[in-house]
């Protein structure tokens, strides 16, 4: 069943000749019933053939065979290099060959060879990996040659290739080639085109188990039980799946050609738009009228509403003037408020502060011996939890044993029983077979527990690597980081570098000082930032990171005098986009605080205040007043730092720093040592970043040399891994193939074992001896462990006595301590309440001061002028408006009170311009534009009628696509049918009976099978469940149905009867060649098997591999 689709051009009609012309897609679907791809080969006359294999290594006994002119068949096979053969020549019958000999003879490299002559890739032989892997061991270079007939009436291009076709693959170890030759020896051609043209002619398809069943395929045919790669098989060589993929082709280019359908509809939407411009323009020309009078009306309106407009401004003023003179005594109000308010939060404050420094000592002394017993209760704890663990291995140790002794015992016991059964003479008959299977199982076995080390140790060395990779990708990633780092630090330097203010904030700063700059004259007092700006640092490379985490903070700070410029300099951060910009309200009239010598601390060592230098007063006054650098002391290192912050006892000290950044301070009995902190950067106020630049520069270089070096060892382990992969894989398939004979060998011993169990004898006197010996030895280590285990025991109480002492004395210190942290706590937080409080009440006042006098008293002021401003303005609009018309013509056009004037003027630009426009816009007549219009209107209606045409053929074709599915459908469930009648025949020449179930939706294939009556009356329905013999005759008998099913020049099977027995494969042999003869195809059978019970028949030909070499 096949589909063509034929493409057919509609071109515009000639009068349309002028406009663009459209090329319209068509797509039709014409459904035609096909005939099999080629009718099946007929047998022609036969004819003497003579030949035999060339290589010496080959025998055959000479017939006489009967010849047809049949095209497709092989002739002739010749190897060279190839796999285990050096030089082979076999010639083949047109009918039945067998092909026999021994295992290692290299009779699958027939079949082998005949998949990579047709094109097959190396690892769909399951024979190699690649291509060069088939080269013999030792040469340089292999060729696989076959001649293929090429007469009768299905013959291809006979006027080029003859009567013969040659298919030459050479390989080599880089390349392999593949050279087609006539039957004079020419060259014809060397593309793999050429030569799936010639497979496709005569239905080569070497993937089909169907047409070569290789050595591989055929046992793991008869050991799969998947029902789902069955169906596959019956599938593939039904050619149900060639029509199921031909009919899913076409129903894409269906759904195809309905988008196409859909894209032209598209198209049209272009023409519709000009046509909708096109009525909209003769629309537009109707109203041009209509336009003139709208704008006459709204020039009278919009005199008025100038009018009401000052009449309602003026409402609104008088309404803000008594609102502002009531807000005069609510602002006193709240100024007072918060006056009384600040009074007692500064009573509520000093009494705070006298409370926690009483309580800050209490409280140390306890925290102290809390993390003390907190850290010996942890020790105790995991010193038990080893001792516990410990003693759970022993005691499993002493199960163990005890449990070996019982089956011991139990072995004896049973030795006994069996040696009352048995006697000597069968003894010694049992020991003797059972040893000859069981050396074999145990080389098998050696063999197998070798590959498996070998393999283990492998994956071990492959999952080492895959760790050694993941680290080092690990590290590579971490050096990048940094490297990344270290640039942005750089950068950020060289840009503090070029600009010292973006050290105190970024980029955004320069952006907040351009929007100060501009809004400078709402400013009370130019904004004084950021702090760093304005502050030099004596000897900059010792105390940077002191003073970072000292003052950092503040550095990024701006100054304003007051609130307003606060609120003022918060909307120019905003609109830098500077969104957290800290702000310290101070006031710049303020001289120079002088600190008296008295109040610093008594120390020789600088304080952060006397290595800071600015020549603006207010930031040194800040310094002192918001961070309290005065009495932040500065020290070289963290020993000096420890004395003077808590041995010296130092009075006006508030803080320690050292020059490596460690924080140092005392709060009452309590010491505080912070470390530093990893992410803060120093040397914002250094004077020059060149140093700094230029160590970044170096560890970024270095950084980037490593991540080089990194990846180099990267890629050597990569390399390594995929080698080991390789090694891995060719392991694997040796130990695959020897697990196979060892379970086969075990099978087997098992077997024997079941059968002479009945038989068996004793053990030996000898046997028993060593197993009471091994009891007694159980029994010492088991009395040996017991007494570890109680001393073991021992230490277990002693540890959980410690941890619990440990434990009871840590809860009730904590209990004891609680109330006291806990109250410490709750004041430490009411404190900061009340600071927080505090200052938000001093900012609430001076707030209400200023509204009082900025806002309040000057807006009352300013709203009185703009009132008697209006009043006058007011007059003068109704003098104007009622010259233009009176107010009573106004009220009878439903008035223009509500209207805006601002609104009904733009309004009347917009009315004006659309006016010129219009005029300018249509300088033809009305009567051809609708014209024109009537002509786009004809001109697409046409062509929508051709599209709904092209669609209604388009849904003809998916009804004739429907009809076909069904169709197939049907012919689907006959070939099911057809491959059960057929089965089931073939399995009556056993007496055996069966059915196959094929499901279509589920993509299934089970087989059925039922066993003679005498030998079992149940159906088997996996064939894993039958014997070797019985599961191998079925398979067979499947695969002959198929075969009838199906069409090929040649048929090739590899070991089809390993599994049977011998009155099973003389049945399968007897059915194979039957089916051959007359099913007419040439076929070729490989067996390791004797074929002398093969009838006699000229058809049949049969050749003796050669032994192989030693």
């Amino acid at each position: 069943m096949l589909h063509r689709l034929s493409v057919s051009r509609c071109y515009a009609p000639r009068e349309e000749q002028s406009e663009p012309t459209i090329i319209l897609l068509l797509l039709f679907v014409t459904v035609v019933s096909s005939s099999p791809r080629r009718a099946k080969l007929r047998p022609q006359k036969p004819w003497k053939d003579t030949a035999s294999m060339a290589d010496p290594r080959v025998s055959t006994a000479p017939t006489h065979v009967p010849n047809r002119l049949q095209a497709g068949t092989i002739s002739r096979i010749r190897l060279e290099n190839f796999m285990c053969h050096s030089n082979l020549e076999i010639e083949l019958g047109d009918w039945v060959n067998f092909v026999t000999g021994q295992n290692g003879s290299g009779k699958s490299a027939i079949l082998t060879a005949l998949c990579v002559a047709f094109g097959s890739r190396a690892r769909g032989t399951q024979r190699a990996n690649t291509m060069k892997d088939f080269i013999k061991t030792g040469c340089s270079h292999a060729l696989v040659q076959v001649e293929i007939k090429n007469q009768g009436e299905d013959a291809f291009k006979p006027e080029l290739y003859g009567d013969f076709i040659i298919v030459d693959r050479r390989i080599s170890e880089s390349t392999s080639s593949i050279t087609l030759k006539n039957s004079q020896g020419r060259r014809v051609g060397s593309r793999k085109e050429d030569l799936r043209e010639i497979v496709e002619h005569f239905n080569i398809d070497v993937e089909n188990p169907c047409v070569i069943m290789s050595q591989d395929k055929s046992r793991e045919f008869l050991h799969s039980g998947n029902a789902k790669d069955k169906f596959k098989f019956f599938f593939k060589a039904t050619l149900l799946q060639q029509v199921d993929d031909l009919l899913k082709g076409i129903e894409k280019q269906l759904h195809d050609a309905k988008a196409l359908v859909n894209q032209l509809e598209e198209s049209l939407r272009p023409i519709l738009k000009e046509l909708d411009e096109l009525q909209e323009k003769i629309k537009s020309m109707e109203f041009v009228e209509e336009i003139v009078q709208q704008l006459q009306l709204l020039k009278k309106k919009l005199a008025w509403s100038w009018v009401y407009h000052a009449d309602r401004q003026l409402d609104a003023q008088h309404k803000l003037i008594e609102k502002l003179k009531g807000r005069i005594p609510s602002c006193q109000a709240r100024i007072d408020k918060q006056l009384h308010k600040m009074e007692e939060l500064g009573d509520k404050l000093a009494k705070k502060k006298s409370q926690i420094s009483n309580m800050i000592e209490r409280t140390s002394e306890v925290r102290r011996m809390k993390e003390d017993l907190k850290q010996n209760l942890s020790m105790a704890l995991k010193e038990r939890l080893e001792l516990e663990g410990e003693q759970d291995r022993r005691t499993r140790q002493i199960q163990k044993m005890v449990h070996q002794v019982k089956l011991l015992e139990q072995q004896i016991h049973d030795l006994h029983e069996q040696y009352m059964k048995n006697t000597q003479a069968e003894e010694n008959e049992m020991e003797e077979k059972l040893k000859k299977l069981q050396v074999e199982v145990d080389e098998v076995n050696a063999n197998y527990q070798r590959l498996k080390e070998e393999e283990d140790e492998m994956a071990q060395r492959i999952a080492m690597l895959e760790n050694e990779i993941a680290k080092i990708t690990n590290q590579i990633e971490d050096v990048e980081r940094t490297h990344q780092n270290i640039s942005s630090r750089i950068r950020e330097l060289q840009m503090h570098q070029r600009n010292k203010v973006t050290a105190f904030g970024g980029g955004r700063v320069a952006s907040l000082l351009q929007a100060i700059e501009r809004h400078q004259h709402k400013f009370s007092s130019p904004p004084i930032g950021p702090i760093g700006a304005h502050v030099k640092l004596e000897n900059g490379e010792m105390w940077s990171i002191a003073i970072e985490n000292a003052v950092g903070r503040v550095l990024n700070a701006f100054i304003v005098t007051d609130h307003k410029d606060a609120r003022i300099l918060k909307a120019c951060a905003r609109e830098a986009n500077y969104n957290h910009v800290q702000i310290i309200i101070y006031d710049f009239s303020r001289p120079r605080i002088d600190i008296p010598r008295h109040m610093l601390p008594q120390t020789n060592h600088p304080t952060v205040f006397s290595v800071m230098h600015s020549d603006n007063p207010t930031v040194l006054n800040v310094l002192v007043d918001v961070a309290g650098s005065e009495r932040q002391v500065l020290v070289k290192d963290y020993d000096i730092g420890k004395i003077v912050a808590f041995d010296q006892r130092i009075s006006n000290l508030k803080e320690v720093y050292t020059s490596d950044g460690y924080k140092m301070f005392s709060r009452g009995s309590a010491q505080t040592i912070l470390p530093p902190n990893k992410n803060l950067r120093g040397g914002r106020l250094c004077g020059s970043f060149d140093n700094e630049i230029k160590n970044l520069e170096r560890d970024a270089s270095e950084a980037k040399e490593n991540a080089q070096k990194g990846r180099g060892v990267k890629r050597g382990k990569e390399e390594d891994l995929r080698n080991l992969r390789d090694m891995l894989g060719s392991v694997k398939r040796r130990r695959i193939h020897i697990e196979r004979q060892l379970r086969t060998k075990e099978f087997e011993l098992e077997d024997m074992k079941k059968m002479l169990a009945s038989e068996a004898s004793a053990a030996p006197a000898s046997t028993v001896d060593e197993l009471h010996q091994e009891i007694s030895k159980l029994h010492d280590e088991i009395r040996e462990k017991e007494t570890l285990l109680e001393e073991l025991q021992k230490k277990v109480n002693e540890a959980g006595t410690k941890a619990k002492d440990l434990k009871m004395s840590f809860e009730n210190l904590c209990e004891s301590a609680k109330s006291e942290i806990d109250a410490l706590a709750e004041a430490e937080r009411e404190l900061m309440m009340i600071e927080k409080d505090l200052h938000e009440a001093e900012a609430e006042k001076k707030y209400y001061e200023e509204q009082m006098h900025s806002k309040v008293l000057a807006e009352l002021r300013n709203a009185e002028t703009e009132c008697r401003d209006l009043e006058h303005s007011s007059k003068e609009n109704h003098r104007k408006a009622s010259i233009i018309c009176p107010e009573s013509e106004i009220q009878a056009l439903e008035g223009c009170k509500e209207s805006n004037p601002e609104q009904l003027s733009a309004q009347l630009t917009r009315l004006k311009q659309r006016l010129e426009r219009e005029s300018q816009r249509f300088p033809e007549s009305i009567d051809d534009l609708r014209m024109l219009c009537a002509k786009k209107e004809r001109k697409i209606s046409r062509k929508q009628q051709t599209y709904i045409a092209f669609r209604e053929k388009l849904e003809a074709c998916e009804k004739a696509l429907e009809l076909r599915w069904s169709k197939f459908q049907r012919n689907a469930t006959l070939l099911k049918r057809q491959l059960t009648w057929q089965f089931n025949g073939h399995l009556k020449k056993k007496g055996i009976s069966g059915q196959i179930r094929v499901s279509y939706e589920e993509q299934t294939l089970s087989v059925e099978v039922k066993m003679p009556q005498d030998a079992s009356s149940s159906s088997v329905r996996d064939t894993r469940g039958l014997s070797g013999g019985e599961r191998s005759f079925s398979t067979l008998c499947f695969a002959l149905a198929l075969h009838e099913m199906t069409e090929a020049p040649f048929r090739a099977m590899d070991e089809f009867d390993v599994f049977m027995d011998a009155v099973s494969r003389k049945i399968s042999l007897d059915a194979v060649v039957d089916f051959a003869l007359a099913h007419g195809s040439q076929w070729i059978f490989i067996t390791p098997h004797d074929i002398s019970m093969v009838k006699h028949d000229e058809r049949i030909k049969k050749q003796q591999m050669a032994a192989p070499r030693g």
